[in-house]
């Protein structure tokens, strides 16, 4: 009987599946799926399977297989890790507010066209 995965501290597997996640780069942004936000939830259950829930930007993103296909090789790449399932969910939307790292930080507002320093 397989116990149902659950969330663990600092320095777990769970937390080397995710940082290993950050190697999947969303192709249409040029940033990681984790800093984007879109990694939702990261466990691995007893079995050594990892159990990732995750997001794209909208719900007809034509990266989603890509994206999802790159989070489980990822996943199954972490050594302890032996599968992986990953759940693609919209619920909650993803939103900027999500996004982390460098691309979560403030960004200057952008300068008008004709922009000149003088």
């Amino acid at each position: 009987m397989t116990t149902a995965p659950e969330p663990t501290g600092r320095g777990t597997l769970a937390d080397s599946v995710r940082d290993s996640l950050r190697a999947v780069i969303d192709p249409e942004l040029g940033e990681n799926v984790v800093d984007l936000g879109l990694i939702y939830f990261v466990a691995v259950d007893d079995r050594s399977t990892a159990h990732v829930v995750m997001t794209t930007t909208t719900r007809g993103c034509p990266a989603v297989g890509y994206l999802k296909d790159g989070v489980e090789r990822a996943a199954c790449a972490v050594p302890g890790v032996a599968a992986a399932e990953v759940a693609v969910t919209y619920d909650p939307p993803w939103s900027p507010d999500m996004m982390s790292g460098p691309s979560g930080q403030r960004r200057p507002p952008a300068k008008p066209r004709f922009w000149r320093p003088w």
